[in-house]
C-alpha cells in the first residue's frame, strides 16, 4: 500500500493540472484567438520536449512521416484546435465533460476499426452517455453555445480517432516520448498555418496571457506527460484512467467557482449521466484487466 501513495499523489496532481487549465485557457481567450492560442500551446510543448529528448538520451531522429504526420492533425491540430475553438463560445466546464467523452466515441470506432466490440457494462455506459448529451444539447431549447457543444463533441472525437491510429497504424519500436514530441511539432505547425488564414493575427499581450502560455507549456505538457507516466507505470492503466476522471470534475467546479459558470439543471443532470458512464467504462475495462491476470502459482 505505501508504494501505492507516491503514484496516486502524482495521479492526483496530474488531474488538478489538467482540470484547471479549462479555466486557465478559457481565460486566456480574452487576450488571444482560440486557435493561434492552440497552436502556441502545441508549439510551446513541443519546444520543451525538443531538448529534453536530447537531455534523456532519447533518439532525434523523425518517427515514420506516413505515420506521424496524420497522428499529428488528429491528435494536436484536431483535438486541441476544437478544444480550444469551442472555448470561444461554451463554458469551461462543460466543454471539459464533452471533451472527456471520448472513451465512448473510441468504444463505438474500435467496434468497426479494431474489431473490439462492446461488452458487458459498456452498454449501459453508452446509454447514459447519450441520455445526457440529450440532456446538455436541449434540442428544443436551443443555445448560443450550440457552436461550442458541437465543437467540443468533434474535438472528443479527435482525440478518439488518435488512438484508434495509434493501435492500429503505431509502427514497432517506436519510442513513445519521441513520437508524441514530434507529432506535437507537425500538428501545431498545420493548426499555426491554420490559424493564421482564420483568425486575424491580434494578440494581447497580458500578464495572464503570459501565464497560460507558460501554465500548458510546462505543467499542462511538460510535467503532465511525466506525471501520467509516472502513475501509468505503477498502477494498473484501468485504475489510472478512472484517476483521470477527475479532471473534468475539477474543471466544472473551478469555472463554477472563479468564472461564474453555473450550469442549470438539465445541464447539471447531463453532466452527471455523462460522468457516470465514464465511470462505468473505466470500471469495465479495470475488471477486464483483472480478468486478465495470471493466477499466482502455490509456490508463490
Amino acid at each position: 500500500m505505501p508504494r501505492l501513495i507516491l503514484p496516486a499523489a502524482a495521479l492526483g496532481l496530474l488531474s488538478l493540472i489538467w482540470g484547471y487549465n479549462w479555466v486557465v485557457m478559457k481565460m486566456a481567450l480574452r487576450d488571444c484567438p482560440p486557435l493561434l492560442f492552440a497552436a502556441m500551446r502545441v508549439l510551446g510543448g513541443a519546444f520543451i520536449l525538443l531538448p529534453l529528448l536530447r537531455i534523456l538520451g532519447r533518439p532525434m531522429t523523425l518517427p515514420p512521416l506516413g505515420y506521424a504526420l496524420p497522428l499529428g492533425i488528429l491528435q494536436s491540430t484536431g483535438f486541441v484546435g476544437c478544444t480550444l475553438w469551442a472555448l470561444e463560445f461554451a463554458g469551461a466546464g462543460k466543454t471539459a465533460i464533452l471533451v472527456y467523452m471520448m472513451p465512448l466515441w473510441l468504444l463505438l470506432l474500435a467496434w468497426p476499426l479494431l474489431g473490439d466490440r462492446i461488452h458487458g457494462l459498456q452498454w449501459p455506459a453508452m446509454g447514459f452517455a447519450f441520455l445526457g448529451l440529450l440532456l446538455i444539447l436541449d434540442p428544443q431549447h436551443p443555445h448560443e453555445d450550440f457552436r461550442g457543444t458541437t465543437l467540443a463533441i468533434l474535438s472528443g472525437l479527435f482525440w478518439a480517432a488518435s488512438a484508434v491510429w495509434q493501435k492500429k497504424k503505431s509502427p514497432p519500436g517506436l519510442d513513445l516520448l519521441v513520437v508524441t514530441t514530434w507529432q506535437m511539432v507537425f500538428g501545431g505547425l498545420v493548426l499555426a498555418a491554420i490559424a493564421l488564414s482564420v483568425d486575424p493575427l491580434r494578440i494581447h499581450w497580458t500578464v495572464g496571457l503570459t501565464e497560460a502560455l507558460l501554465y500548458n507549456a510546462i505543467p499542462g505538457n511538460a510535467l503532465a506527460w511525466f506525471l501520467w507516466a509516472y502513475a501509468l507505470h505503477r498502477l494498473p492503466s484501468g485504475v489510472a484512467g478512472m484517476g483521470t476522471l477527475l479532471a473534468p470534475m475539477v474543471g466544472v467546479l473551478a469555472s463554477w467557482i472563479q468564472l461564474g459558470e453555473r450550469p442549470g439543471s438539465r445541464e447539471f443532470a447531463g453532466m452527471l449521466l455523462v460522468f457516470l458512464a465514464l465511470i462505468l467504462v473505466t470500471w469495465q475495462h479495470l475488471r477486464a484487466q483483472q480478468d486478465e491476470m495470471p493466477l499466482p502459482s502455490p509456490q508463490e
